[in-house]
């Protein structure tokens, strides 16, 4: 089986990305709903990170580990496990399954070392001005909680630099669309080899 992974910044269109994998077939594996699901009220790391931030309020919480990077770190050291748990099962499951490709969708990709289980890697990126403007517009921020976001985050210089293939997300949706189904048919023929 030929695993994917799908990153990108935050609001490049990952999200366009993967919907465009799910709708081709690919079993796709969302790692932030994975994070939300066991940070929500009842998930398996809620008491941890209610007991390190006091609250389970997303919102509040990115309040402080997007200015904190030792508060990201202790968040991500509460919720990493679990995802890597959820990942091992998805992986099982997708190589029962028979599937020839499968999609880890991981914004941490690279800086989270998941790049390791991975055949070929793909970036989503706009410029950075887009990207903003896109934080701004979906998150209701204000342009210095955008760019403490993406700040947050590995360079986009750099998670181009280390892709196999980038895929530019600032034109209409349908060419997005393509490029992603003419990706993933180049990666099913190279799993089918």
């Amino acid at each position: 089986m030929r695993i994917i992974g799908l990153t990108g910044g935050i609001a490049c269109g990952k999200t366009t990305a993967a919907a465009t994998l799910r709708a081709l077939g690919a079993p796709v594996f969302d790692a932030d709903a994975v994070s939300r699901a066991v940070t929500a009220e009842g998930g398996a790391a809620a008491a941890d990170v209610a007991a390190r931030f006091g609250t389970l309020d997303r919102k509040k919480i990115a309040a402080v580990v997007f200015h904190d990077r030792a508060a990201l770190a202790e968040l991500n050291a509460i919720v990493h496990p679990r995802v890597n748990a959820a990942l091992d099962e998805f992986l099982r499951k997708s190589r029962a399954s028979g599937a020839p490709v499968c999609v880890l969708d991981v914004p941490l990709l690279f800086e989270c070392g998941m790049d390791a289980l991975c055949g070929e890697t793909w970036v989503v990126s706009v410029p950075q001005e887009e990207q903003i403007a896109r934080v701004i517009a979906r998150d209701r921020a204000t342009r210095e909680q955008a760019l403490a976001r993406i700040a947050a985050q590995m360079p986009m210089d750099e998670k181009r630099r280390r892709a196999d293939a980038v895929i530019d997300t600032s034109g209409p949706v349908e060419e997005t669309q393509k490029r992603v189904a003419a990706l993933y048919a180049q990666a099913r023929e190279r799993a089918d080899r």
